[in-house]
């Protein structure tokens, strides 16, 4: 989630925040906003290098709940439909925008909510199925999340527990829904709409050819890779890695450990087991 008000003000923020490059298609931005003019402003300077933004209205986290964006938008479904009508203005009507949503206690308070964005111009809406106060330990409720695809006409993606395909086709099956978002098992797994168990040793050096070639601050990096081979690591193995302090040590420590090829050699990310070079500690 990217904040809209710091995007706008700010080229620094812009750039750190947000990069792309031309095959990064479909890509939809979402952002974090509390009043149509940031989100408006952010829509447009983003517009020409996205299909499309999303609005986040389920985010729990206090400090962005206090300061009115994320989840603390569940209360203020008028808002949201404003904020809505205002990117479709400012960018067009062919604009994509989507609303992502968490659930209330009272469930015809959400088919309410989803109606209004709806109506606003929503072109799909995302549906977190859990309450503002539920961690992330407990089951999301399928059976809210098909009632709001039942009560709206618009698209409808389901958000919570995607963690495998088999998890993915359950979820559709009791929901009905159009589409799954996953967040937790997509980082654990990049190649997980791809039906992989875990992280494919193709996935680690794509990424690896991606970071290098595009850029990416070193502590997201890190807690990529420490993701992504939460699978395959033992606890000490991913203790040493995370002890890494810069991208060319934590380069040297995949070197040392696995055969980790480049894009001019052969069998770069080709689908293979892991490359291990050193006895498993």
């Amino acid at each position: 989630m990217i904040l809209a008000r710091e995007f706008v003000r700010n080229q620094v923020a812009r750039d750190s925040d947000f990069t792309t490059n031309d095959q990064d298609t479909p890509l939809i931005l979402q952002f974090g906003a509390s009043n149509e003019t940031d989100i408006t402003r952010a829509a447009e300077l983003a517009m020409p290098h996205c299909d499309g933004i999303g609005l986040n209205c389920g985010c729990p986290i206090r400090d962005q709940v206090r300061e009115g964006i994320g989840a603390a938008l569940m209360t203020k479904p008028e808002l949201v439909a404003s904020m809505v009508r205002a990117v479709k203005r400012g960018c067009g009507p062919e604009f994509c925008v989507e609303v992502k949503i968490r659930i209330h206690k009272d469930l015809e308070e959400t088919v309410r909510f989803a109606k209004m964005v709806e109506e606003a111009g929503a072109d799909y809406i995302t549906v977190h199925g859990r309450l503002k106060t539920q961690r992330s330990s407990e089951p999301p409720n399928l059976d809210a999340i098909k009632l709001i695809k039942d009560s709206v006409a618009c698209p409808v993606m389901a958000n919570g527990d995607a963690f495998s395909m088999e998890a993915v086709d359950h979820i559709v099956q009791h929901t009905g829904v159009d589409g799954v978002m996953s967040a937790r098992g997509i980082l654990r797994n990049p190649a997980l709409f791809s039906g992989y168990k875990s992280t494919p040793w193709r996935a680690v050096e794509l990424f690896w050819d991606y970071v290098t070639a595009y850029g990416l601050p070193y502590r997201l990096t890190q807690h990529h890779f420490s993701e992504m081979l939460d699978d395959e690591l033992s606890k000490k193995e991913k203790k040493i890695m995370n002890e890494c302090n810069t991208l060319l040590d934590l380069i040297n420590w995949f070197d040392q450990h696995f055969d980790l090829r480049r894009p001019n050699q052969p069998g770069f990310a080709e689908d293979r087991p892991f490359p291990w070079k050193v006895d498993r500690i």
